[in-house]
């Protein structure tokens, strides 16, 4: 009984926060709207809050909510406290096949923004080298998917420095401007099948989270507790990767959220997944919202890639709860 009400307290003061970021980030800007005039479909007021600041927000929130609970997840396969959504090279097969397009000149794909697809199939293929590495027969290991992870992350990241090195000056420039990850306004639509791609796979994990418990300890223990701890892995894998690579496809990557966010959480809340998978996610959402919003205004009318500012606000924010918590962070 006291474990749940303990879930419910921090899921709804997760949610409370999540859902004021949200509602206050669309109202604040360089430019002044009046909430009531948009509302009544006034124009510019109405143009500005819903079709340039909201869709931002939003896709902040699922931005900042999937790599959240990516960095979870990530944490528990590897058991390694380090672990983020990136450190498997999901986000660096993004990147590459993103700043491919950029090269090229690639405009539009299947009807959508080439870099877009380009990015999805980049993080696409690493998920698939990863797995065929990693992978022996039925059975995966948390060491050879790291091992198989890194690897290809650092190959795919000296493909983007010799990308980046025949570039002309305007391509590099817009290489380096989306590595650094930014949230720009995208359409409903696109908020539509991205929320889909994020949250059918974040609810399958919420409903394997007490396997993910057992897995964090070791794998046999998992093993002797009745978990496939193989199929557990691939799905783990599959639905973190999916989440990540559908993210980093329209944001380019964005650091700190899937490290700082769980580790905060594990040492507030414990190490108990049912209730880290959910908090992690509105929580997430509600610090890449955060940061977006710090983004648009520090220096109005110019922004700030949001990685940037998601760096500056969480890494002093960490070592402070660090200083502040003198405990293990893996439990």
């Amino acid at each position: 009984m006291a474990t749940e009400r303990r879930f419910f307290a921090a899921l709804a003061l997760a949610g409370g926060m999540a859902a004021a970021v949200v509602v206050v980030a669309p109202l604040v800007g360089a430019a002044h709207i009046d909430y009531a005039r948009a509302l009544a479909g006034l124009s510019p007021d109405r143009e500005i809050l819903f079709y340039a600041r909201l869709p931002r927000v939003l896709l902040a929130a699922l931005a900042g909510g999937a790599l959240g609970v990516a960095g979870v997840l990530f944490q528990a396969l590897l058991r390694d406290a380090l672990a983020t959504p990136y450190t498997l090279g999901i986000s660096s097969g993004a990147s590459l096949g993103a700043v491919l397009a950029l090269c090229l000149g690639w405009r539009q794909l299947l009807g959508l923004p080439a870099v877009w697809v380009s990015a999805f199939a980049g993080a696409a293929l690493v998920l698939l080298l990863v797995l065929g590495v990693a992978t022996e027969g039925r059975r995966m290991s948390s060491f050879t998917l790291l091992l198989a992870g890194v690897t290809i992350n650092s190959i795919c990241l000296a493909l983007i420095l010799f990308l980046q090195n025949i570039a002309s000056f305007s391509q590099a420039f817009a290489i380096v401007h989306w590595l650094m990850g930014g949230i720009d306004p995208v359409e409903y639509s696109t908020l539509a099948w991205l929320a889909l791609a994020v949250l059918a796979p974040l609810a399958y994990l919420f409903l394997r989270a007490r396997d993910f418990n057992l897995l964090a300890v070791g794998e046999e223990w998992a093993a002797a507790r009745g978990v496939s701890v193989g199929r557990l892995m691939l799905a783990g894998y599959l639905a973190a990767s999916l989440v990540t690579g559908s993210v980093t496809s329209l944001t380019g990557p964005i650091g700190f959220v899937g490290l700082i966010v769980p580790h905060a959480l594990r040492l507030k809340l414990g190490a108990d997944h049912r209730v880290l998978i959910p908090c992690s996610f509105l929580w997430g959402a509600a610090f890449l919202v955060a940061c977006d919003t710090v983004a648009r205004l520090a220096l109005a009318p110019a922004e700030l890639p949001v990685g940037v500012v998601t760096a500056m606000l969480g890494g002093p924010f960490f070592i402070w709860l660090l200083r502040s918590r003198r405990r293990s962070l893996w439990l």
